[in-house]
């Protein structure tokens, strides 16, 4: 069985943990990146299913990158995530990517995982 690769890119180390576990549990492969940068290296050499993008990172604004994500990653799933956004803040051409505001609820999770 292939396991779905999931990469986080936020800087909030206990939500990012909380998260690794999550999916741990759920048997996907995790990664995890801090800082905006490492994280946009990282969907290049793990090439995940599912990206978590946090927008408010040391480095810079995560969301600004993601038309350029969807350009190069078509398949890829991409939940944006932020306690300062909301739903109607980013609209995107993609069908791909789906805007969650922090916190994120266990619920929320399994409705759809």
């Amino acid at each position: 069985m292939i396991k779905l690769k999931i990469l986080i890119i936020d800087d909030e180390i206990d939500y990012s943990m909380i998260l690794k576990n999550y999916f741990n549990r759920k048997n996907y492969e995790v990664f995890v990146a801090y800082l905006l940068q490492e994280g946009l290296d990282m969907i290049g050499q793990v090439k995940p299913d599912i990206l978590f993008l946090d927008n408010n990172l040391p480095d810079g604004k995560g969301w600004t990158h993601v038309e350029d994500i969807v350009e190069n990653n078509p398949h890829l799933r991409i939940y944006l995530v932020s306690a300062y956004h909301q739903k109607g803040d980013y609209a995107s051409p993609s069908p791909n990517v789906v805007v969650w505001e922090k916190p994120l609820s266990m619920s929320q999770l399994k409705e759809v995982f």
